[in-house]
């Protein structure tokens, strides 16, 4: 199988709280529902992405990735994940608030749905002034101070509320209660499930006129009720820089806004690379075949592991690119000190 940079169709999800601008940011012909969330690149088997350029289109990713998983995951990735694409990626419009929710570690979700956990993080690409969001605890409660809340429906008053602008990062690690609020407009990098506890939600009804269903007592179990000093993500931000936004056990990140051709090889991290371009159009080249994909504004590409070797290059005169990865290099003292050593040696 030939491998190159995979686009996708669109995969637009409707939801109670959406809006209307995804299509516009994605370049779509608008649509009379409210559209809450493009799913980017998955591989959930309720809303798998389908193949749109080169000789794949029209297959779905999960039937793509079966016949060669080493090659586009990543022999690491395909070893740990058995062959499954453990991220999703979303652009998301949220026009109305958002439920308060929270995620199921590993283990738990595990234990109680057989699926994986759910960490997470978001970008802000637009905000409209006064937006705000939830995330974490503003003071610490116990579980049956919760239960309290929930039944008074005052679970609002012990969250951290944030406001947000463009630019801003917030890592959600499983556990941690949060909420995003009317009018933000945001990329959302997570493991790859569809597994969520949904805490309060303002006692609204549904798409089908029915109150939407709570999980209280699975979020209680859930929910890490630690206070932290500051949920917001701080990262460097320098252009035509690959800046690191969030290395975690489940994902890292990087974004980086170009002027002029960007050379990434990502080949050591043995893992595909998901690309979501935030602001103006890129060229993806990949150095190995020649291979040149356009990837547009609002839209995400996958890049298989044997080939994340590869240019960017902006249409634009802005251009800002999201890359989200499996970090698989030794992180020990000693697996840092033999990539020092082989690049002392080589360079």
């Amino acid at each position: 199988m030939t491998l190159y940079p995979l686009l996708f169709e669109p995969n637009l999800h409707t939801v109670v709280w959406g809006g209307q601008r995804l299509c516009t940011f994605k370049g779509l012909p608008p649509v009379d529902m409210p559209i809450g969330e493009s799913w980017e690149v998955s591989a959930v088997p309720s809303s798998t992405s389908v193949i749109a350029n080169g000789p794949l289109a029209g297959r779905d990713l999960v039937s793509v990735i079966r016949e060669t998983p080493s090659d586009i995951l990543g022999s690491a990735v395909n070893s740990k994940y058995q062959g499954q694409l453990p991220l999703l990626v979303k652009f998301i419009d949220a026009h109305r608030d958002l439920s308060i929710q929270v995620h199921p570690d590993d283990a738990m979700a595990q234990r109680v749905h057989g699926k994986m956990g759910k960490s997470e993080m978001w970008y802000i690409i637009d905000a409209k002034p006064g937006s705000y969001l939830y995330a974490g605890f503003s003071r610490e409660i116990t579980p049956d101070e919760y239960r309290e809340h929930i039944r008074n429906n005052t679970i609002t008053s012990v969250l951290a509320r944030h406001e947000v602008s463009a630019g801003d990062v917030f890592y959600l690690p499983a556990g941690r209660v949060h909420a995003i609020g009317a009018g933000i407009l945001l990329a959302e990098v997570q493991q790859s499930s569809d597994v969520t506890y949904r805490i309060y939600d303002y006692n609204r009804p549904g798409m089908d006129g029915r109150p939407r269903e709570l999980h209280t007592e699975l979020a209680a179990q859930a929910l890490d009720y630690h206070v932290e000093d500051d949920y917001r993500t701080t990262y460097s931000d320098r252009l035509n820089t690959a800046n690191l936004v969030i290395d975690s056990p489940y994902f890292t990140t990087r974004v980086t806004e170009l002027t002029g051709t960007f050379h990434r090889n990502l080949l050591k991290y043995d893992s595909f690379v998901i690309c979501m371009c935030l602001q103006g159009d890129c060229q993806i080249s990949i150095r190995s075949t020649g291979d040149v994909v356009t990837l547009p504004h609002g839209h995400s590409c996958l890049i298989p592991a044997a080939v994340a070797d590869y240019d960017l290059q902006p249409v634009d005169i802005k251009t800002k690119v999201l890359e989200a990865f499996i970090n698989n290099l030794d992180r020990s003292l000693t697996g840092q000190l033999t990539r020092f050593l082989h690049i002392s040696l080589t360079s």
